[in-house]
């Protein structure tokens, strides 16, 4: 039986960042399974340095927590998956540095950990379009991977971002496309389906972009804008970017 609702310690509080990254240790061990670490593999996620927590109870631990940039870094000096999973809802965004990010990006060891970080962290700092334009050209597999997972995050966290923003996000998308690497082509992709998704004008820009991909020789761009003009040019998507009201160069 679960134990979800449990505190992190029943003892007095740790005193410092690295008991407390402890104390949350343990609870993570409490509530880890076989059957979920078995299950990382089939989504492609190496189970060699993680303990089997499923992302419903490691929320539940991030709740309990709270947000707090010094425990942020002791629980991903753990370096265990679930502990570094937290740290992307339990880390401050305004107070993540350049380094920090440029730090942990080159940790990245797995997709899931890469993305859920871009998605619900480093998309909130000050710095996310810096790194965007800093790591989409770089050759680790993650690093560059981070840039369009990213710039996906942007999408849908950063309203007040302009058009223009994301249009230079499509040149960067259209240069990078043709990168075969299985986890950087996914990640591209999607970038280019979120910006096409966020209003019509995008929308247009995106397809045009797909298109131009689609029709292209390399295989890799091939496949990201073939996949992307299916959902981008689909009626759900063009009917939902209708009904929405106009937006002005200031974004949502």
């Amino acid at each position: 039986m679960k134990r979800t609702n449990a505190k992190v310690s029943s003892e007095s509080a740790p005193t410092s960042p690295e008991r407390e990254a402890q104390a949350a240790l343990t609870w993570l061990k409490r509530h880890a399974t076989k059957a979920t670490r078995d299950g990382m593999a089939r989504y492609g996620v190496p189970s060699d340095n993680a303990l089997g927590v499923t992302m419903a109870d490691m929320k539940v631990l991030a709740k309990q927590l709270g947000r707090n940039h010094d425990l942020a870094a002791a629980l991903w000096d753990i370096g265990c998956y679930e502990a570094r999973m937290l740290t992307s809802f339990v880390d401050e965004p305004a107070l993540v540095t350049p380094t920090q990010m440029d730090r942990w990006c080159r940790d990245f060891d797995n997709w899931g950990i890469c993305d859920t970080v871009c998605f619900h962290l480093f998309d909130r700092t000050p710095h996310a379009w810096t790194k965007v334009a800093q790591w989409n050209d770089r050759d680790e597999e993650f690093v560059k991977r981070a840039a369009f997972a990213l710039l996906w995050g942007l999408t849908v966290h950063d309203k007040r971002a302009p058009d223009a923003s994301f249009a230079e996000g499509l040149r960067v998308i259209e240069r990078a496309a043709t990168d075969e690497r299985h986890l950087v082509k996914k990640a591209v992709n999607m970038a280019l389906r979120a910006i096409g998704k966020r209003n019509s004008a995008l929308n247009a820009a995106a397809v045009t972009v797909a298109r131009r991909l689609a029709d292209s020789p390399p295989g890799a761009a091939r496949w990201v804008g073939k996949d992307a003009l299916r959902e981008l040019t689909s009626p759900g998507v063009r009917g939902r970017l209708a009904a929405k009201r106009p937006q002005g160069a200031t974004g949502a």
